[in-house]
């Protein structure tokens, strides 16, 4: 018995969907290194204000010490005065990022298989670019952001809920028809190639950042036995020590 004939557009059907599911394989792992990329850099930006920036807050507000005195010292000197309020702001706004991150609790992102083989799962299920339904859209993107929450807390239970629930929800089954599935999957192939430009203009873009670079060469560091946030450290304490002296021998000088 011969197989019924195929018509043109089933034919292109069949090479869309083919390319279709080969890109939501693309887009799934994008989608991962885009998020881990994220949550690296959040868990070693709280490291960062930890271990230096708490160093930086303390060096700021003693220098804002010394600026206010000698505003005070030169009570008509506009430039004094201005670097005065400068040096304030700078030691309010370091002092307020790190009480924060101090408040939390530390963090070091190390994804396990496990939770990134379910990130991929949901995100070939549930990623908003891939159906054409307005509606659809926003209830997908709302799940990818739970999804994304799941993962940057590295919480495996969370996520697997996440999917089950999907995999049981309305909103995972589409409808058919050639002609008009075809029109959905060039649509859908478009979405994706979007997205995927999109993802790399946004892993770019963090890579450039001077955050990401300052963490690769502490990376690098490490493997070399070496703590350079550590080596930061010392010399911001040197950094303190003689803005200690300056301030007390200003405190002596306004005694006067």
């Amino acid at each position: 018995m011969t197989s019924p004939k195929q018509t043109p557009e089933e034919k292109e059907l069949a090479q869309k969907q083919v390319r279709f599911s080969d890109l939501t394989e693309t887009l799934s792992q994008s989608e991962l290194d885009l998020a881990t990329i994220k949550a690296d850099l959040l868990a070693f930006e709280g490291r960062y204000l930890r271990i230096v920036g708490v160093k930086y807050a303390e060096l700021d507000e003693i220098e804002a010490k010394i600026a206010e005195i000698e505003a005070r010292l030169h009570p008509v000197d506009q430039g004094a005065q201005e670097k005065a309020s400068a040096a304030r702001n700078q030691a309010d706004q370091s002092a307020h990022t790190t009480k924060s991150i101090q408040e939390q609790e530390p963090t070091h992102f190390e994804p396990s298989d496990d939770i990134k083989k379910l990130y991929r799962e949901a995100a070939k299920a549930m990623h908003p670019d891939l159906t054409t339904d307005a509606q659809a859209r926003i209830a997908r993107g709302a799940m990818m952001v739970e999804v994304n929450l799941a993962y940057e807390k590295n919480d495996v239970e969370k996520l697997r809920s996440i999917v089950n629930q999907w995999e049981n929800s309305p909103d995972s089954v589409e409808g058919e028809g050639t002609g008009a599935e075809l029109i959905r999957i060039i649509r859908k192939i478009a979405l994706v190639e979007e997205r995927l430009s999109a993802i790399d203009r946004e892993i770019a873009e963090l890579k450039a950042t001077d955050l990401w670079r300052l963490k690769e060469k502490v990376d690098d560091a490490e493997k070399e036995g070496k703590d350079m946030l550590a080596e930061m450290v010392v010399s911001i304490e040197s950094q303190i020590v003689g803005a200690k002296r300056r301030l007390e021998s200003l405190t002596k000088t306004r005694a006067m």
